[in-house]
């Protein structure tokens, strides 16, 4: 064995360097790495400014890119340089020699260490110091925006009389200077005094002063500055008392001035800014006076100052001034409080009227006629016929509803009916092969909407259509259907390229289709496909053939996602809604300005506000908060997503709000005027839900204006439980086309009940004008009920529903065999003096697992009536017929025929139905089932026969008919027994889930 230099112990290995080849490769692998890092870095970057490119919002991008870069630099740059020129400053501040002792000697191998990494050193914490301070001050973008844009909202304080602005966007600005200030003296004085120490200017355990006059110089000042730091805290912070939160036990959460904070607390601050000022001159003086003396003694003057002053003397104040008559000493701020918190949620102008709580009309009949008038009554509960549109109308697996439907406005006939509409939109889980093209390039959107009347149902219980099939025909004439954007719309799709997208499918196969919209970002750049195959984690987009010419990646496709990334600065409601405009599928989304900053007015929380049993059940429906605690709200922005091309418009609603102003100035060319909203969508604009709820919360409160009243809580509100929903939860507020007492018409509202504190009577009711473009739009009104009697509340109500003995054992057999009851939305309407409440009853069971409208509960003045109809149900609590009342929707005979063969097929429907309806009575499922496999027979038969004769006759059959004999199902409503049976419950091959 060849000698390699061992020793008596054994053989040596001599280790060599790396040879020039493994040099080059491990140089090589990490320059790759490094490229590597810094692509991934680069994909996240360049995909989202093609997205804001693409959506043609890359102003927003670029303006909140520059403004975070600019913070980054110039916040990162001061912080470094004020770190390190103290470092600098402390070094060159040493002294020559050190004192020959123990802590000097132990130093000095700390110093001889670094002593060749000097420069390094100094670089790297000042480097470290900047990031940290730089990555900080990006994050306060939007407050350096509202800052350098700030509009007036010429509208003084009572306290400063300053403009509301300087509260809302000067004050936050001035803070985080203030932040950024403190934070700069505490690193430099920490790195200074540690630099000092190293260096032997400070010294903790050697013989002789503790300092040198360098040192103490240079510390002194420092703390000079951190003391005068603290004098200009002081002195915002009296500004401060006007937007302060805190506790008032007479009113729970508070902000403003009280009278201990007006009193003791706002002279305390004006006291300790002075002292901190001395202190602050006297921390400086140490450069000519080299003593620590008097500036010890002054700061700890201040600090004792902080603690008699700012903290004992209040509460003095507060236990010997107010709280013996504190009624009388905070009536003047409670006052200012609640002017200034109806002012800021737009609650000023609420008109409060008495309303009797019970009818003084003694003419039955003509209550009865009223009922018809008072409201358009809904039945049709959007939470609930979710699962029946599914399995009426999803036809394929692939397509879905949303779990809570809409309600809108479209007219028929010239007029107004309430509609509740939801689309059919992709449901991935329901293909028949889930793969990645499948996933990405063959299912990609939904097709169609549909919609159903809102007040009633047909013979069966199931929702009338007014548009339905695929593709949908009906009410809404001919518009877009293709849906690319929606609300279960969550995954991304490459569209446009050589791989053709599953369109529909009907009888004839599948219909296929290329993407048309400029929606998207191009994938024929190699560069592109490479960033978003880095940044979704998919490889295959890379290499995949199935990308070609034209192919465009479609994401973000949601459309709170979407408004909420072209505008930032909003907060966006839960409830995004469809409507069909001028041909097009277009989603409404309605947005607010907010802030914390307007003085006095108290504060909330979006999130808890808005909750109710709707939200708990569907987390999609919460509210999307950029700030989510508080104390000025506007509904200043409507914003629409087209589900075909994803176009985003924002609409500058409140033209008055000077939050909106701002922004429109930092983002100049994004929001568009108010008079570009077209009548046809104005018509579908409405009253936003979170907006409301939020004002209900405040008006539990400051309903009242009497300071005396609102101190004594004798009339605090409270917003009820849903009594239909076993969460616990708010009850949500309801749309409902109604006529309050002295209107002479019906308008679309959004209506919601109040309960005093801890009862369930009822306290008010409570409902606002959601309908746009009408003069009346957005006027809250409040009926008040005598608190001298007791009305019964909607737990009440659904108590003595419940508790009816009739009632009960009719629910009892609903609820035969594995059959479930579900009660529907609890309406409440006005009714001359009076309150209508009236609730859908559903039942969801035997071979049907989709609800279906069996019953309706109407209860007024203590007479509850439990029938098959509305108009049943009303005959009996008013015992009297309506004199206006039309048919009962699906009660019409079968249509004739002349041919035979039709005609006994009819006879057999017919006969069928009224078994299905017997045994529907009777609870009994089973029975049911039979007559409904027996109504499809039947129908089917019909169908066939007329199909035949229609041929026969030269193809002026069925399809001709529109609905009006035994073809396709007619416009305007799903079909009775005496119709199609494409919408008949039991045909599934037609209408069901394929």
């Amino acid at each position: 064995m060849p000698d390699r230099g061992g020793g008596p112990t054994g053989p040596r290995i001599r280790v060599g360097r790396p040879s020039r080849r493994v040099r080059t490769l491990l140089m090589t692998l990490g320059v790759l790495a490094v490229l590597a890092m810094s692509f991934v870095m680069f994909a996240g970057f360049w995909t989202d400014w093609l997205w804001y490119r693409s959506v043609h919002y890359s102003s927003v991008f670029t303006t909140t890119l520059w403004t975070k870069i600019g913070l980054f630099f110039v916040f990162g740059l001061l912080m470094a340089a004020a770190v390190g020129f103290n470092i600098w400053l402390a070094h060159r501040l040493r002294p020559p020699l050190s004192a020959m002792s123990m802590e000097q000697q132990s130093l000095d191998r700390y110093r001889m260490g670094i002593a060749p990494y000097k420069r390094w050193l100094l670089l790297a914490i000042t480097s470290l110091v900047g990031l940290i301070a730089g990555a900080s001050a990006s994050g306060q973008w939007r407050t350096w925006l509202m800052w350098v844009n700030g509009v007036p909202f010429h509208q003084k304080d009572p306290q400063f009389h300053l403009d509301v602005s300087f509260y809302a966007f000067d004050l936050p600005w001035y803070r985080f200077l203030l932040g950024f200030g403190f934070a700069a003296a505490v690193l430099s004085l920490i790195a200074a005094a540690l630099t000092h120490y190293l260096y032997g200017g400070l010294r903790i355990t050697s013989p002789g002063a503790r300092a040198t006059a360098a040192a103490t110089g240079h510390l002194s000042v420092l703390l000079g500055v951190f003391v005068a730091l603290k004098a200009v805290a002081y002195w915002l912070d009296r500004y401060g008392l006007a937007v302060k939160s805190s506790d008032f036990k007479a009113t729970g959460n508070w902000t403003g001035l009280r009278y201990v904070d007006a009193n003791a607390y706002l002279p305390a601050k004006t006291i300790l800014f002075c002292i901190a000022v001395i202190c602050a001159l006297l921390f400086f003086a140490t450069l000519w006076r080299r003593t620590w003396q008097l500036p010890v003694i002054g700061f700890g003057l201040m600090v004792l100052s902080a603690v008699l002053i700012g903290g004992l003397y209040p509460a003095i104040v507060q236990k010997f001034q107010v709280e013996p008559n504190e009624q009388a000493k905070e009536a003047p701020y409670v006052e200012k409080n609640l002017k200034a918190t109806r002012d800021a949620y737009g609650i000023a102008g609420t008109d409060v009227q008495d309303y009797a709580g019970a009818s003084d009309t003694k003419d039955k009949a003509e209550l009865r006629d009223d009922a018809d008038t008072v409201a358009s009554i809904r039945l049709m509960d959007p939470n609930i016929v979710s699962p029946t549109f599914q399995q009426l109308q999803q036809v394929r697996n692939y397509y879905g509803f949303p779990s809570n439907l809409d309600v809108d406005r479209y007219t028929k006939d010239g007029k107004d009916q309430d509609t509740v509409i939801g689309l059919r939109e992709l449901n991935l889980a329901g293909i028949p092969k889930s793969n990645w093209i499948n996933d990405h390039f063959r299912y990609t959107h939904g097709y169609g909407v549909v919609a159903s009347k809102g007040t009633t149902a047909d013979s069966e219980g199931r929702p009338v259509f007014t548009e339905y099939d695929l593709p949908s025909k009906g009410d809404l004439g001919a518009y877009q259907q293709q849906i690319y954007y929606g609300e279960k719309t969550t995954q991304y799709s490459i569209v446009g390229g050589p791989q053709k997208e599953i369109d529909y499918s009907d009888d004839s196969g599948e219909k296929t289709t290329s993407y048309k919209g400029k929606s998207g970002i191009s994938l024929s750049s190699p560069v592109n496909r490479a960033a978003y195959a880095v940044a979704f984690g998919e490889p295959q987009i890379m290499y995949s053939g199935a990308i070609g010419e034209g192919s465009r990646i479609l994401y973000n496709r949601t459309p709170k996602e979407r408004v909420e990334a072209v505008a930032p600065w909003l907060t966006i409601d839960g409830d995004a809604y469809p409507a069909v405009v001028d041909g097009k599928i277009q989603w409404i989304v309605d947005a607010y300005t907010t802030t914390n900053g307007y003085p006095y007015a108290s504060r909330t929380t979006l999130g808890d506000t808005t909750a109710d049993s709707l939200t708990a059940a569907n987390n999609q429906r919460a509210v999307v908060a950029q700030q989510n605690q508080v104390n000025y709200i506007r509904n200043s922005v409507k914003a629409t997503v087209d589900a075909y091309t994803g176009d985003v418009k924002l609409y500058q609603w409140d033209t008055k709000d000077p939050v909106l102003k701002t922004w429109m100035k930092a983002f100049p060319n994004t929001v568009k005027s108010k008079d570009s909203i077209s009548p046809a969508l104005m018509a579908h604009l409405r009253y936003p839900q979170d907006l409301f709820k939020v004002q209900r919360e405040l008006l539990t409160r400051y309903h009242v204006k009497d300071a005396q009243t609102f101190l004594s809580g004798s009339e605090v509100w409270q917003v009820p439980d849903d009594p239909t929903n076993k969460s616990g939860s708010a009850v949500p507020p309801y749309y409902l086309s109604m006529k309050l007492p002295g209107k002479s018409s019906q308008a679309f509202s959004l209506t919601t009940t109040m309960t005093p504190n801890g009862r369930d009577n009822l306290s008010a009711f409570v409902s606002v004008n959601a309908e746009a473009g009408t003069p009346g739009y957005g006027k809250i009104s409040i009926l008040k009920l005598p608190t001298g009697r007791t009305v019964d509340g909607p737990k009440r109500v659904q108590s003595q529903f419940n508790s009816e003995p009739s009632i009960a054992e009719s629910i009892r057999l609903l609820r035969g065999g594995d059959s479930e009851v579900e009660y529907g939305n609890l309406l409440t309407v006005p009714l001359d003096g009076g309150l209508l409440y009236v609730e859908p009853v559903y039942v969801r069971g035997g071979d049907l697992k989709y609800p279906l409208l069996r019953k309706v509960l109407v209860t007024y003045g203590g007479n509850t009536a439990f029938e098959d109809t509305l108009g049943q149900a009303l005959n009996k609590v008013f015992e009297a017929e309506s004199s206006t009342e039309p048919p009962d929707e699906g009660t019409t005979k079968p249509p004739t025929s002349s041919n035979p063969t039709v005609q006994a097929a009819l006879a057999d429907a017919q006969k069928a139905f009224d078994q299905g309806q017997e045994a529907l009575k009777k609870g009994d499922w089973k029975a049911y089932g039979e007559a409904q496999k027996d109504l499809e027979d039947a129908l089917k038969r019909a169908e066939d026969a007329q199909a035949k004769a229609d041929k026969a006759a030269g193809g002026s059959g069925a399809d001709k008919t529109d609905g009006k004999g035994t073809g396709k199902s007619g416009t305007g409503g799903s079909p009775s027994p005496s119709s199609s049976p494409s919408s008949s419950p039991s045909s599934e091959k037609s209408s069901g889930s394929s």
